[in-house]
């Protein structure tokens, strides 16, 4: 369910140049012409030889490799520091979604999402992603799995549906209804569907239509999408890998290029 761097050719240079010719003794020059020749012959020999060697080099075959090659991706930022929220579950929590007013602005490849985030209702997972945008974990990262008539899913920095932030967070109670432009933790589940507590990390998805069937699965919703439903309805519509692997894998993943964090 919901759960997130060529070998140039190297040129080749002819040297199968002809040995030069010599003319026929009964018209050679005198002795000290003779020398002057060979002079000549020497230092010709010694350009040409020079010529080889600098395009030996430039061809790679001496001193460097013969092509430039392509610059490495930039690696992405180490977020060994990164730990979880200090905010824990809420004993009473409110009968509706609550929040403070606090928004995020998920700029993508297709255009712009804004969420509003549900501070007070969800307090843990809306801290967690708070400090993970703020610390631009987010950054450069895709909607991995997308699932037409259901949702999209992001926030795995390795793009495989297993990867996270490495920890994990307490889970919030579930306050709210899984309605169209929902935002909730995505989290791993036991292989016969039921939950693994206070499993979740940094992955998220947001619904694309009303799902009432994940009610009793326990995805705390913590933010609703406020402005950009038609990019998220864009996304959800990209090529995908159907139900092989996780399900729903996205063949282009759509990118967050940045998450950025509003508060009133």
């Amino acid at each position: 369910m919901a759960k997130r761097k060529h070998t140039a050719q190297r040129s080749r240079i002819n040297e199968g140049a002809q040995r030069p010719g010599f003319t026929r003794r009964s018209n050679m020059a005198p002795p000290s012409a003779r020398r002057n020749n060979a002079v000549w012959l020497a230092l010709g020999g010694m350009g040409v030889l020079g010529v080889i060697v600098v395009a030996a080099y430039a061809a790679g075959w001496i001193g460097q490799p013969g092509a430039t090659p392509s610059p490495s991706p930039a690696p992405r930022p180490s977020f060994a520091n990164l730990a979880p929220p200090s905010a824990t579950p809420l004993a009473n929590p409110p009968s509706a979604p609550a929040g403070d007013g606090t928004t995020a602005t998920i700029v993508t490849d297709l255009g712009i999402i804004v969420i509003e985030l549900y501070t007070d209702s969800a307090p843990v997972a809306a801290q967690n992603f708070i400090n993970l945008a703020e610390a631009g974990f987010y950054n450069g990262v895709g909607f991995h799995r997308i699932i037409p008539g259901f949702m999209i899913q992001g926030g795995d920095p390795l793009g495989t549906g297993g990867g996270g932030p490495g920890y994990e967070i307490r889970d919030d109670a579930v306050v709210g209804d899984y309605s169209r432009g929902q935002v909730a933790m995505a989290r791993p589940a036991n292989r016969d569907g039921s939950k693994i507590p206070d499993s979740a990390g940094s992955q998220f998805f947001i619904l694309v239509e009303d799902s009432s069937f994940l009610q009793s699965g326990g995805y705390a919703i913590f933010g609703n999408v406020t402005e950009g439903m038609d990019v998220v309805d864009q996304i959800v519509s990209e090529p995908n890998a159907g139900d092989e692997g996780n399900g729903g894998t996205a063949l282009e993943p759509v990118i967050m290029r940045s998450v950025t964090i509003q508060r009133p």
